[in-house]
């Protein structure tokens, strides 16, 4: 077994994509194996993905301290006591923070150096997490809110239809002359999509999110919104905003 241990930043990060992907399998596709397989009656009952993309519900390991770092344990008890796509959700958010310790457990075993564990983490950044992949969230946290976007309310709100959604403020609209470059000008400096707290521009690889009052975007870190806190949010309330209605 130790020979298969992944030692570098590429065969940790080949090793988490598998065990993501059986994570996934089993919160997708699988779901109904799996919810059968977490009877809240047993004992107390982990999910693992394993490096050859497949998937298990057993009990955690006796060795203590453990190979590895263990994944949550007790999921079979909640299943029953919540909405069973809230109790898949909260099983996705364990499994990702299970999968992040599994990788960078390798990386502090075999000495990774702040660039090797910044690569690593910048490669795992580039995927959508397990939540965002079993609430359906993964496209919308990706989504830029600038003028060519979805134009979507929020990147936290996946299933509302496009037709009640707000639309992003975009430039107005060019006219129609032969000065071409012009209007190529005016949609580069009034298309630029800045952050309402700190004023920096969008970012691909950021998550931002609308305030549904004054209709600003925002960095999610800006505003201490995640893409999970936004899956529950109906209206989002920027700070200035909601400090304005608490005043009246």
């Amino acid at each position: 077994m130790e020979n298969s241990v992944p030692r570098t930043v590429e065969e940790v990060f080949s090793d988490f994509k598998s065990r993501r992907a059986a994570l996934i399998k089993a919160l997708t596709t699988d779901v109904e194996k799996f919810y059968q397989q977490c009877d809240p009656e047993k004992e107390n009952l982990c999910l693992y993905g394993l490096p050859n993309e497949t998937w298990e519900v057993n009990l955690p390991v006796e060795e203590v301290p453990p190979e590895l770092p263990e994944p949550a344990l007790g999921i079979n008890f909640a299943r029953d006591g919540m909405q069973e796509k809230d109790w898949l959700s909260l099983v996705a958010v364990h499994s990702d923070s299970w999968l992040l310790s599994v990788a960078f457990y390798f990386g502090a075993r075999f000495g990774f150096g702040k660039s090797e564990r910044k690569r690593l983490f910048q490669m795992i950044n580039d995927l959508p997490t397990v939540f965002e992949v079993v609430t359906g969230a993964a496209k919308q946290t990706r989504d830029p809110p600038h003028n060519n976007s979805s134009k979507s309310k929020s990147s936290g709100k996946p299933r509302q239809p496009e037709s009640q959604l707000k639309a992003v403020k975009v430039s107005p609209p060019k006219m129609e002359n032969d000065s071409g470059e012009e209007e190529e000008e005016e949609e580069d400096e009034q298309g630029a999509t800045l952050c309402g707290a700190c004023g920096d521009n969008y970012a691909t690889d950021e998550f931002w999110i609308c305030c549904d009052i004054c209709e600003r975007w925002f960095h999610g870190k800006c505003v201490k919104i995640t893409p999970a806190k936004a899956e529950h949010i109906k209206q989002y309330k920027c700070p200035s905003c909601s400090s304005k209605r608490a005043k009246v």
